[in-house]
């Protein structure tokens, strides 16, 4: 499947992956007015095999074939947990 990555401008790390490029219908308006301005980063032949750097192919294709879209959310990082007290 031929998908297309978007990331987030507003939020370091976040990537969208769209089954059409330059559609945006499938997102939530909501969504959408979160992850801000978007850039074009990469078209992409994905299949169930291939090696994401962060994410698993197969839960990114399902995705893609049931909404339309898969949001990669960036990595958490322990600095930016709360103390546990």
């Amino acid at each position: 499947m031929l998908c297309f990555i978007y990331k987030s401008l507003k939020k370091d790390g976040l990537y969208l992956y769209l089954d059409k490029k330059e559609d945006f219908s499938a997102l939530p308006e909501a969504l959408l007015a979160n992850v801000g301005k978007l850039a074009f980063v990469m078209e992409l032949e994905l299949t169930p095999e291939r090696k994401l750097a962060r994410e698993d192919s197969q839960k990114v294709l399902a995705s893609l074939k049931e909404k339309g879209f898969f949001m990669q959310l960036p990595p958490l990082v322990l600095s930016e947990l709360p103390l546990l007290s």
